[in-house]
């Protein structure tokens, strides 16, 4: 079977340099379009990697307007396209501004078919290489997924999604211990969805944003007309989730009189709605978490110590993002990936400085604070790559403590800097090995040493 063809789209409205054109490009399956509607179209239908454009098309052939408008608009229909502009002798200035509204590069009229070939066969083999590493960036994210949706490639996480996994067939409640924007949420859906409840529904709902005096209405349902507004009788959220699994997060929120009513519940299976006296069983599987210490509100009669222990028969402690070498470099680039496409399509990906900035910030606002900032700075970026100001990182402040155990500080630096280089090098061995200045078999030994993996 043999090999399509790469297409090239001329967009030219002389005849006689259409024809010669098309000659010239033999390796090429060529289309020619001669003004804006019929090059739209064509880049629609065909989407060719490489456009060549002719600034000078009607209604304009003597200006560069028309030309401009067709660029703009490869630049937004699809601005990985390679598109090589003509310009006339001299035309320094309109060559530069097609290359600052994003066109690959740029020949002078009167045209020299060699000189355009090379630059051509240059962009077809760049959009070739760039359609290749978008491929393997996806993969490479894909391979990274624990319990199907979490992006990983730190052993400290891949721990956590182990044990759920692990504990996920079970009854047993699981608490999630962590700080706000680590993920609690993601893992306690990941759980859900290793069950064997998966069919069943999960509902979700955050105790602290709820007022007190509207939560146990939240949780267990009412009847109709049990207090003022209550037109029609309404399921809780534990009835909701008959069957599946109920989410509480930020559970050390709940008030006292209602985590005796909650204890009930995880005692008996049945609960009541307010308004009722009839008794609803109900097979709901609770998972919860929290960022505070629940230890210390038992201490301070805060919280109730048997429902502590009903609530906690399993307890994930889920470590901070800045506790996960190399994991915010992965997470930006899945970020960037999916805001991009749908917020800013010509934005590819991070500048070095910008993945540098990532690497070394402390991540105060985990997970939750590294979305925030590359959604904004895919938004805000001018140009192809996010750079660090985009991400409105600051300067990390200089390390206050350093390890008194210099074997044991030599040993944290070199797993810390080797993963933080597979995950810029997407477990490339090579480039990884290259980015660290030492050879291929060193970097094996060293794997081997730390047990880190590729």
């Amino acid at each position: 079977m043999t090999e399509a063809k790469p297409k090239l789209l001329v967009v030219e409205d002389d005849p006689g340099l259409q024809a010669q054109l098309k000659w010239a490009y033999e390796d090429f399956e060529v289309v020619v379009a001669g003004d804006r509607t019929s090059a739209l179209a064509a880049l629609r239908a065909e989407e060719p990697p490489v456009v060549t454009l002719d600034l000078g098309l009607p209604p304009d052939p003597d200006g560069t307007s028309e030309g401009f408008a067709v660029l703009d608009e490869i630049m937004s229909v699809k601005p990985d396209t390679k598109v090589v502009v003509a310009t006339g002798h001299g035309a320094r200035e309109s060559a530069l501004q097609a290359i600052a509204k994003g066109a690959y590069d740029f020949y002078q009229k009167p045209v020299d078919i060699e000189a355009i070939g090379l630059i051509v066969r240059r962009a077809m083999e760049l959009h070739r290489l760039e359609e290749e590493n978008r491929k393997l960036a996806a993969k490479a994210t894909k391979d990274e997924r624990v319990l199907g949706r979490m992006i990983t490639a730190a052993p400290e996480m891949i721990r956590v999604a182990r044990t759920i996994e692990r504990v996920a067939n079970t009854n047993v409640s699981v608490m999630l211990l962590g700080a706000s924007g680590t993920g609690k949420e993601l893992l306690a859906r990941g759980l859900h969805e290793a069950s064997d409840r998966s069919d069943g529904a999960f509902v979700a709902i955050n105790c602290a944003a709820i007022p007190e005096n509207l939560l146990e209405s939240e949780l267990f349902g009412h009847e109709k007309g049990a207090f003022t507004g209550a037109v029609k009788t309404t399921e809780g959220k534990i009835e909701q989730a008959n069957g599946g699994t109920l989410f509480l997060d930020e559970v050390g929120d709940i008030p006292l009189q209602l985590q005796v009513k909650l204890l009930r519940f995880l005692q008996e299976r049945v609960i009541e709605r307010i308004g009722s006296r009839s008794s609803i069983p109900v097979d709901t599987r609770i998972v919860c978490a929290t960022h505070q210490n629940l230890e210390a509100m038992i201490e301070d009669g805060s919280f109730r110590e048997d429902l502590y222990y009903r609530l906690a028969e399993i307890v994930v402690k889920i470590p901070s993002l800045a506790a996960r070498p190399g994991d915010p470099v992965l997470l930006a680039k899945a970020f960037l990936t999916r805001f991009a496409a749908d917020m800013n399509p010509k934005v590819k990906g991070f500048a070095a400085d910008a993945l540098a900035a990532i690497d070394v910030w402390h991540w105060p606002g985990n997970v939750r604070e590294l979305e925030n900032r590359v959604k904004r700075a895919v938004i805000m970026a001018d140009g192809k790559l996010v750079c660090a100001a985009d991400l409105d990182l600051a300067e990390p402040d200089a390390e206050t403590a350093r390890a008194l155990n210099l074997k044991s500080a030599r040993e944290q630096a070199d797993r810390k800097v080797i993963r933080h280089a597979l995950a810029r090098s997407e477990g490339n061995i090579s480039s990884t090995a290259k980015m660290l200045g030492i050879s291929r078999p060193t970097l094996y030994d060293l794997l081997k040493q730390y047990d880190l993996h590729a």
